[in-house]
C-alpha cells in the first residue's frame, strides 16, 4: 500500500526532471504570449500608421506655454472661487433650460442667498429683499475681483494647465482643474443672466465671452472628459445667449461678436481629436502602466471610473491582486489590439469631416461591433468592454454640443434680420450672406435644418415674432418639432428622442 509513495521520492531525479518540464513549459507559454502579442501589436500599429494614423502620445500632448501667454495660470490661481460656489452649481443646473425653452426663475437664488446669510456671511445681502436679480448680483459681487482678473488675463493667446502627461499611471493625469473650470463657466453664466434680467445687456455680453473662453481654456486637452465638459459648459452659457435672444435684448453689434466666437467651435473636428488621444495617449499608457503592474488591474479601473466620475462598473470578470500578476504582457498587448482597432474602425469614422455630419446609424454599428467584440470574453478583449463603456454615449453628446451651436447661430442671424427688416424671414435663404456667411446644415444628416416663423397675428397680417428651428435629432426623425423630456421629475431634454430645437416661450 505504502510501496508507490516511496517510489516517488525514492526518485528525486525523476521529480526533479518533471518539475523542470513544468516550468520550462510554464516559461515558453509566457514567452509565446508575450512575444506573440507584442508582435501583433507592432503589425497592428504598421498598418495604422500606413493610413496616417499615429501613434507618438507626445504628438498629442499641447506644448509649453509661456508664464506671460498663458491663461490657463490665471485660472489656476482662481480655481478657489469656484470651490466656494460649489453648492450652487446643482442649481444652476436645474434652474433655466433653453432646451425646453424655460427661461430661468431668480427668486430660488433670491431666496437661497438669503436664507444663507440668516446662518453664514458667505454672500452679502441687502437688509431688505430687492428684484431678484438685484440680490443674486448682490451675493456675487464678492467674485468681482477675482471675475475681473480672469477677464484681464483672457486677452493672453494661450491656455495649458499643468499637467503631468509623463506621468506613468495616466489616473494621475485626471482632472480636478476640469470640474472647477466648470464652476466658473456655471457662476458666471448665473451671474450673466441676471445681469440680462437687471437691463445690463453689456456686463451680459462681457461675462458670455469670458465663459466661452474659459471653456475654451482646456480646448488643447487629450483628454475625454476636459472634451465632454467642454462641450456642457458651453451647452450652460447658451442659456444667457437664448434668453437674451428670447426677450431681444443683444445688440446687433453684440450679436455678430457672439456669433463669430461660436462660429470657431467645431465638436466635430473635437470628437475626431479626442478619438484618436484616447486611443494613443490614455489607452496607451494605460496598457503600459498594467504591463508593468498586473496586479493593479482591479484597483487602476476603480480608480478611472471614479476619476472620471462615470458610474461604477462590475469588475467581478478581472481578476484579483494575486492572481493579475501571473498574467501575461502579451495579454496587455491584445487588449490593447481590441481597444484601438475598435476605436479606429467603428468609432472614429462615426464623424464625416468633410461632409461635417455625425451618423448616428454609423454609431449604433459601432457599439454593436464594440458588444460583438467583447464576447465571449477571453484574456484578450478582458479589459475592452470596461474601459470602453463610456464611447457608446460620446458621439451624440459631441453631435448634440454642435448642433446647438449651430441653432444658436442661425436664431442670432434670424434675430438680426429682425433688427433690420421687422420681423422674421419666410426661409433660411434669405440670411446668407448678408446676416451670417453660411448657413450651417443639420450635423445629423446634411440636410438644411428644419425652419418655419410662426403664422401672422389674426388680421395684422404680419408674423407674431416666433419661429421654430430645429435639428432632427439622433434619432434621425423629423417629429416636428416636439422636444422630449426626460421626465417631470428631471427637466432636461431627452436627446435621444425628438427633435433638438430652438424655440422660445410664447408671448
Amino acid at each position: 500500500m505504502n510501496e508507490k509513495p516511496r517510489s516517488i521520492w525514492r526518485s528525486p531525479k525523476r521529480f526533479l526532471f518533471g518539475l523542470a518540464c513544468l516550468v520550462v513549459l510554464i516559461a515558453l507559454f509566457y514567452a509565446e504570449e508575450d512575444w506573440r502579442g507584442k508582435h501583433d501589436w507592432e503589425n497592428f500599429k504598421r498598418e495604422w500608421e500606413a493610413k496616417g494614423e499615429q501613434f507618438d502620445f507626445a504628438s498629442m500632448v499641447p506644448p509649453p506655454v509661456p508664464d506671460d501667454q498663458n491663461f490657463a495660470l490665471v485660472v489656476t490661481n482662481h480655481l478657489p472661487m469656484s470651490a466656494i460656489a460649489r453648492g450652487e452649481v446643482w442649481m444652476t443646473e436645474t434652474n433655466g433650460n433653453w432646451q425646453l425653452a424655460k427661461m430661468s426663475d431668480l427668486k430660488n437664488w433670491q431666496n437661497y442667498y438669503r436664507k444663507l446669510a440668516a446662518t453664514t456671511n458667505l454672500f452679502p445681502v441687502s437688509r431688505e429683499p430687492q428684484t431678484a436679480a438685484q440680490d443674486v448680483l448682490l451675493a456675487l459681487s464678492k467674485y468681482d475681483s477675482a471675475i475681473e482678473d480672469l477677464r484681464q488675463a483672457s486677452r493672453v493667446p494661450c491656455s495649458r494647465f499643468p499637467l503631468n502627461y509623463n506621468a506613468e499611471d495616466p489616473n494621475t493625469i485626471l482632472l480636478a482643474h476640469v470640474w472647477r473650470v466648470r464652476d466658473c463657466a456655471q457662476v458666471l453664466q448665473l451671474r450673466a443672466v441676471a445681469e440680462l434680467q437687471n437691463g445690463q445687456s453689456d456686463k451680459a455680453f462681457a461675462d458670455v465671452k469670458l465663459a466661452l473662453r474659459l471653456a475654451d481654456s482646456v480646448h488643447a486637452e487629450p483628454i475625454l472628459i476636459a472634451q465632454a465638459w467642454r462641450v456642457v459648459m458651453m451647452q450652460t452659457m447658451l442659456q444667457t445667449v437664448w434668453e437674451g435672444l428670447a426677450e431681444n435684448k443683444w445688440s446687433d453689434a453684440q450679436l455678430i461678436e457672439i456669433e463669430n466666437e461660436l462660429g470657431k467651435l467645431d465638436f466635430l473636428s473635437d470628437y475626431k481629436f479626442t478619438m484618436r488621444s484616447e486611443t494613443v495617449l490614455f489607452q496607451g499608457r494605460t496598457f503600459e502602466y498594467l504591463r508593468h503592474h498586473p496586479a493593479h488591474l482591479r484597483e487602476y479601473l476603480t480608480q478611472y471610473f471614479n476619476g472620471m466620475g462615470f458610474p461604477s462598473r462590475d469588475i467581478t470578470p478581472l481578476p484579483p491582486a494575486p492572481i493579475s500578476w501571473l498574467l501575461p504582457m502579451g495579454w496587455f498587448y491584445q487588449n490593447q489590439i481590441h481597444c484601438a482597432r475598435i476605436m479606429l474602425q467603428q468609432y472614429l469614422p462615426v464623424a464625416d469631416l468633410n461632409q461635417k455630419t455625425i451618423s448616428p446609424a454609423r454609431h449604433r454599428g459601432a457599439n454593436a461591433a464594440l458588444r460583438a467584440d467583447a464576447k465571449p470574453l477571453t484574456p484578450y478583449n478582458l479589459v475592452e468592454s470596461l474601459l470602453l463603456h463610456s464611447r457608446p454615449y460620446m458621439a451624440k453628446r459631441f453631435a448634440y454640443g454642435q448642433a446647438s451651436v449651430d441653432l444658436a447661430r442661425v436664431a442670432i442671424a434670424l434675430e438680426r434680420y429682425r433688427l433690420a427688416r421687422g420681423e422674421f424671414p419666410e426661409s433660411l435663404d434669405a440670411l446668407a450672406p448678408g446676416f451670417i456667411k453660411k448657413i450651417p446644415h443639420d450635423v445629423i444628416n446634411g440636410e438644411p435644418l428644419r425652419y418655419r416663423r410662426d403664422p401672422p397675428s389674426p388680421g395684422s397680417g404680419v408674423a407674431s415674432g416666433q419661429f421654430m428651428l430645429y435639428s432632427v435629432g439622433w434619432n434621425e426623425v423629423d417629429d416636428g418639432g416636439v422636444v422630449v423630456e426626460i421626465s417631470k421629475e428631471w427637466p432636461k431634454a431627452d436627446i435621444e428622442q425628438g427633435d433638438w430645437v430652438w424655440r422660445y416661450p410664447a408671448r
